[in-house]
């Protein structure tokens, strides 16, 4: 397999993941409503809009990442995908939680380390 083919199972994959988390906002998981609380969010309402707002956003990553992986866009990817993965714990869920989604912030990271290493070669 050459870094083209690798890099399209990476964009495939994290577009999926993306897109799957942007769709559970859209639609007001409510589970996630309720974790902003635990950061200060305690109008349900205002939660249920900044998770839309973040919904629309993880959609359009997943998008963007499809078209033409941008660095600066994975480099944002491998943060939220690493923050949300660690929000479980942080709400009381086990570690293991945590641990299971590193997947989350690693396909980003994996992505951005071979967008930068084919295009360093060109």
């Amino acid at each position: 397999m050459n870094i083209k083919h690798a890099e399209w199972v990476l964009r495939v994959a994290v577009a999926g993941e993306f897109l799957g988390h942007g769709v559970f906002a859209l639609q007001g998981k409510k589970d996630w409503i309720g974790w902003f609380s635990n950061f200060g969010v305690t109008d349900a309402s205002l939660a249920a809009q900044l998770l839309f707002i973040v919904g629309i956003m993880d959609i359009a990553l997943a998008l963007l990442v499809l078209i033409k992986p941008v660095r600066v866009a994975l480099l944002w990817m491998v943060f939220w995908g690493f923050w949300t993965a660690l929000v479980r714990p942080l709400v009381g869920m086990p570690w293991w939680d945590f641990v299971e989604r590193w997947a989350n912030w690693g396909a980003p990271l994996a992505l951005l380390l071979l967008i930068g290493r084919s295009r360093d070669r060109q």
